[in-house]
């Protein structure tokens, strides 16, 4: 490279296992290219494809971007705007929310939001302004994965502390039950799993690319996976591959669910699960003789029992003492900020919020937002809630309601923005420095500003430092400066670097040597012990010990509807990067042949999918990669870029899953038709 290029590395904060190392190319100052950082653990100097695309294209073109703060000029929907400048944005803004205080409370100011970023500063340093505010936070994770970090916290005590992959060098075997990482994390796919010693296992519906991956693969119907966890578990009781001494020493309650297990039998469990028994039997040897891994997904939890299916699949690890030793553990996310140093707290200051909190579902939003007594405001930032929250066609009516003031902050013009009432134009990772923890890898990174925002935009913190000022705020937790916020973060964290040592290699591990998952048997729970019997979860109206559920299979006319992660989208994210769409093609509905058959549907031809909520017309595809009783579609596409201006979400009910509040959106049922009949 010649005196003129420079390279800059940072970290994409995308909401992907991967957290992949970047290298930024600049030539004269000016971005030239975005690629991955070859020193990088994970991306080892490439990135994904929907990355790669959209970085070197729509995420730095000043002509996709939002790039001045705009006031809405026309009806809500239409996306007519006008420019303004931002103190006559934050002016209004900070107006309209004094006036909404005093006359109906801060309560109904709903604050929405999720992962568009996880890096730190912008995903959880704009929580200082809405606990001052006293607004109501639509909880973010019910959109995705709270039913999960419900059960687990019954169970061990936490979501959020995992293996270390660092140690699957010591596994047996690896069991992925409702992962696919080969999409959700490419790159520890390819440079962790697929290099891994130890025999792989994956439970998933779908024969997904990890599943043709792997050694073994166990494909049962959806609904059914507490039922195949406790058929392992009869396995494994039958051949003596419990280890009974960690399970008189340090669980609660397997007395409890041990008389279930004799009714188990695989045979049972392949007439429930449509798994055959032989594979049931090999993948509990495999994973009882450990040591063992055990992850977890997130789409795993996102049915009807989801909470119960985490709990069951979570036995195996302590029932066979997986636990606490290399090579052995459970993973749902690894985001234990406290374990790298981070003070979360301290970014969020939750001491500010001077009134109680009000909690609202993500599930629930559409009739929120109906109810002018429950909502008079709101704002969406890391999050386009028109594109992934379900009852779409119910949700985007209220979003139209004029009396509803609604503030979106994004990059681009999304199907959220077009109901705002003002629309604060965001930077994007590559235009300001951070921080990044990966929820794989046991690390932290630095997120590097490489070049300036397009004109107006900002990050999201300054955003809600100048609605602070607007609104006469006095707090001074309120108005640090990203550099004076990090320089306390890397000081809290007792790691011995500042940003700029860290900037300079781009991330490290933390800790430096791999760690052992409840190290020393200590488990967060009030029993100290792993509690399969969980008083906490019986007072909260669950069943004191998980139980072999299965739901019910569809009405004949009907199919179990499954909208996991697409290639060449990330949730929403890349839904309007054109080279992406391209490859990932029209919207499409995979059906077995058979099901397909049953329906008159061809290869090619165009299906109507509809149920009580909505309804959607999809080119159909046909594969046995899917079961009998399934359609599969994937989740990510804008509905202002498709022809029926509706994307998946229009057919998902918000039903709850058991636990927390959450989604349960595999559970949702379809018929599936001819689109001309």
């Amino acid at each position: 490279m010649n005196d003129s290029t420079q390279v800059v590395l940072t970290t994409c904060p995308r909401d992907c296992y991967d957290s992949c190392g970047i290298a930024v190319v600049r030539r004269g100052g000016v971005v030239s290219q975005v690629r991955g950082d070859p020193a990088h653990p994970v991306s080892r100097g490439t990135l994904c494809p929907k990355c790669s695309l959209g970085y070197n294209h729509e995420w730095r073109d000043p002509a996709v971007r939002l790039t001045r703060p705009l006031r809405r000029c026309g009806p809500k929907g239409e996306g007519r705007y006008e420019p303004v400048s931002w103190d006559a944005a934050a002016a209004a803004i900070a107006e309209r929310l004094t006036e909404t205080v005093a006359r109906a409370g801060a309560h109904t100011i709903l604050s929405t939001h999720y992962t568009g970023t996880i890096s730190l500063l912008a995903s959880l340093l704009p929580m200082r302004f809405f606990h001052r505010l006293g607004a109501a936070e639509v909880t973010p994770d019910t959109i995705c994965n709270m039913a999960g970090h419900a059960a687990l916290g019954y169970m061990y005590g936490t979501s959020l502390d995992g293996f270390d992959p660092r140690t699957v060098g010591d596994a047996a075997c690896i069991l992925l039950w409702g992962v696919n990482p080969a999409v959700s994390g490419p790159h520890v796919f390819e440079h962790w799993l697929q290099t891994a010693p130890g025999t792989v296992v994956v439970v998933d519906p779908i024969r997904s690319a990890t599943a043709r991956a792997a050694h073994l693969h166990l494909q049962p119907y959806p609904g059914s996976d507490a039922a195949l966890a406790f058929a392992m578990l009869h396995v494994m009781r039958r051949e003596g591959l419990l280890d009974r001494s960690f399970i008189e020493a340090h669980t609660l309650g397997w007395d409890e669910l041990e008389g279930e297990l004799a009714d188990c039998t695989p045979e049972w469990a392949e007439r429930a699960t449509g798994v055959p028994a032989a594979k049931i039997e090999q993948a509990a040897r495999l994973y009882a003789r450990g040591p063992s891994l055990l992850w977890l997904g997130q789409g795993l939890q996102r049915q009807r029992h989801g909470g119960n299916v985490m709990r069951a699949c979570a036995v195996l690890p302590a029932a066979t003492g997986n636990l606490c030793k290399p090579g052995a553990g459970f993973l749902y996310l690894n985001w234990n900020l406290p374990g790298r140093g981070i003070d979360e707290a301290y970014l969020t200051a939750p001491h500010l919020r001077k009134t109680a909190a009000t909690a609202v579902s993500q599930m629930d939003l559409a009739a929120w937002l109906e109810d002018a007594g429950r909502s008079q405001a709101l704002f969406c930032w890391n999050i386009n809630i028109a594109a992934s929250n379900p009852q779409q066609a119910r949700l985007r009516a209220a979003l139209a309601r004029e009396d509803l003031f609604t503030v979106v902050l994004d990059l681009f013009q999304t199907d959220t923005a077009d109901y705002a009432d003002f629309v604060l134009p965001a930077a994007s990772f590559l235009e300001f420095d951070d921080l990044v923890a990966s929820y794989f890898m046991p690390s932290l990174s630095a997120q590097v500003k490489a070049m300036e925002p397009p004109g107006e935009a900002l990050p999201n913190q300054e955003i809600f430092r100048r609605l602070s000022r607007a609104m006469s705020y006095s707090e001074p937790e309120l108005f640090e400066t990203d550099a004076q916020v990090l320089a306390e973060l890397m000081q809290r964290s007792g790691l011995g670097r500042d940003f700029a040592s860290l900037a300079a290699v781009g991330t490290i591990p933390v800790p430096a040597v791999p760690a052992i998952q409840f190290d020393g048997m200590a488990f967060p729970t009030p029993s100290g012990k792993v509690e399969i019997a969980s008083a906490r979860a019986e007072r909260d109206g669950h069943p004191r010990v998980p139980r072999p559920t299965v739901d019910p299979r569809p009405a004949a006319s009907r199919l179990r509807l499954l909208s996991p992660a697409s290639p060449w989208h990330l949730n929403d994210s890349f839904g309007n990067v054109e080279k992406a769409e391209v490859q990932a093609g029209p919207a499409s509905v995979c059906l077995h042949p058979e099901d397909a058959a049953a329906r008159g549907l061809q290869d090619g031809s165009v299906a109507l999918l509809h149920n009580d909520t909505g309804g959607l017309r999809l080119r159909v595809v046909l594969s046995d990669d899917v079961p009998r009783g399934v359609a599969l579609t994937h989740k990510g596409r804008w509905p202002r870029r498709e022809g029926a201006g509706a994307n998946v979400n229009v057919l998902n009910p918000g039903e709850k899953s058991d636990m927390g509040e959450s989604t349960c959106v595999h559970g949702t049922e379809v018929t599936v038709e001819p689109a001309g009949a």
